[in-house]
């Protein structure tokens, strides 16, 4: 497995006359080697349905975990989607089974019956997303395999899809997912269970040519082998990993790129020259738009990209179209703004202003929440976290509000988004407005208490002669 998650041809190398089940488990313990697997104490939650593929892999993950890499903690997790009558009888029959192993479980169910592919795989991953906060940003290891990845491939290239979506699934993606069997095929997860004497529940819907998966499993795929390629299956992977690559090719070129159109970012969004970005070839302007809306938050759809690419080049000074979720693209003269109208705070929220380095004290309401805020002499008293800034250099009136989409700070290592350092402190989405954001009358983040502070206005390290100004929140 390649450090993005990719298989490679030889990744799984299969040798004449090995054991049934050993490609297997040669594929597992390289996975946990590899630099995604979850280090040292973590804890992973592994998707339960009961069937073949994650039967198997709950028994790598319990019973075969490689004595060089240290063991994670592990949780499954059962989830019924209510889609027929026997769902009930396998959740007891995972109950049975993660007990006998010694397994911790963690189950769900759908409200009412799901009806369709789409419906079912957003509430089981919603019911994982769930499951796996309750144990501090856990990853979530589903047990996709090579056939998956087949089919993912066939089914988004009959829908459409980009070059980007041609890379199909990651073995180990940046949202805290985990996929070690994604080299292996379905035939050698069936010779591993065999092998280890594993029962598994067989789920009858899997035989229903009226879900798109289905029919691609059990139809068109057979289908093309006999007819068109004897080896469809493989040549779509190969077709992932080649895309993969392009897509990482891609991605280590953009942030340059990017840099080199001079952006000018604040809390809003992002300028730039418009000459610049109109002399590159479409389809690199649009790579360059994608991303920019990306750290919006948005991620434009082929039509509302093919609009901005033409916006652009040749739409009049004074002109904007909207990307969608509040995005818009404007062209005034020889600039391109590319921003996001300010989220409107809810009724409860309610910021506060610093107005000057005189001491005071107030409260700001932040997503519901009552924040506590003093500065000056009166920051030491009741506050839980305090900042010591240089008053002279700050650009008052400064704001204790919450973050907003844009919002930016400068780090040592370069100006980053908000949204980045929040994942990176694994505050949870729902949870960010609620916490409190140091910004100055320009919009620059100053501070966010408990979580990270700009290099901005900083008091330097045994300076006596520096009077600071203490700001503190509680």
């Amino acid at each position: 497995m390649t450090r993005d998650g990719s298989t490679t041809r030889d990744a799984v190398a299969r040798t004449v006359g090995e054991r049934p089940g050993e490609a297997v488990l040669r594929a597992f313990h390289r996975a946990c080697a590899d630099d995604g697997a979850p280090g040292p104490g973590a804890t992973v939650v592994v998707a339960l349905s009961g069937g073949l593929d994650s039967t198997a892999l709950l028994h790598l993950m319990r019973f075969a975990w490689p004595a060089s890499c240290p063991a994670p903690r592990l949780v499954a997790a059962h989830f019924d989607h209510r889609m027929r009558p026997g769902s009930r009888i396998d959740a007891r029959w995972v109950r049975g089974l993660t007990a006998a192993w010694a397994i911790e479980l963690v189950e769900g169910a759908a409200d009412a019956p799901l009806h369709s592919e789409a419906e079912a795989r957003a509430a089981r991953y919603a019911f994982l997303r769930d499951a796996a906060e309750r144990y501090d940003g856990a990853t979530i290891v589903t047990a996709h395999h090579a056939d998956d990845q087949a089919e993912t491939v066939l089914f988004r290239m009959l829908r459409g899809t980009g070059t980007g979506g041609l890379r199909g699934i990651r073995a180990v993606h940046a949202n805290g997912l985990w996929r070690p069997l994604l080299p292996c095929w379905r035939e050698e997860l069936l010779g591993y269970a065999t092998a280890v004497g594993l029962g598994w529940r067989d789920d009858p819907t899997n035989a229903d040519l009226g879900y798109a998966r289905n029919a691609l499993r059990h139809r068109i795929l057979p289908e093309a082998e006999r007819l068109v390629a004897p080896g469809a299956k493989r040549a779509l992977v190969r077709l992932a990993e080649r895309a993969a690559r392009d897509e990482e090719a891609w991605d280590s070129l953009l942030p340059s790129l990017t840099a080199s159109l001079a952006p000018e970012w604040d809390a809003r969004g992002v300028r730039l020259d418009r000459g610049p970005l109109a002399a590159l070839h479409p389809a690199v302007r649009a790579r360059v738009l994608r991303a920019l809306a990306l750290e919006l938050g948005l991620r434009p759809d082929a039509r509302r990209t093919r609009l901005a690419v033409e916006f652009a080049a040749s739409a009049e000074s004074g002109r904007r179209i909207d990307l969608g979720d509040g995005v818009t693209l404007r062209r005034d003269l020889e600039r391109l703004t590319l921003a996001r109208a300010h989220e409107a705070p809810t009724d409860r929220d309610r910021p506060l202003v610093i107005p000057g380095p005189s001491s005071g004290a107030g409260e700001a309401v932040l997503g519901g929440r009552v924040v506590w805020v003093a500065w000056g002499a009166e920051a030491p008293g009741r506050s839980t976290s305090v900042e010591r800034f240089v008053g002279e250099e700050l650009r008052f009136p400064l704001w204790m509000r919450a973050w907003e989409h844009g919002d930016r700070m400068r780090t040592h290592a370069g100006s980053r988004k908000l949204k980045q350092i929040f994942l990176e402190a694994r505050i949870p989405a729902p949870e960010r407005r609620a916490v409190p954001v140091l910004a100055d009358a320009e919009g620059e983040v100053l501070w966010i208490p408990g979580v990270a502070r700009s290099p901005a206005a900083t008091v330097p390290s045994g300076d006596s002669t520096v009077e600071p100004l203490p700001i503190g929140v509680a």
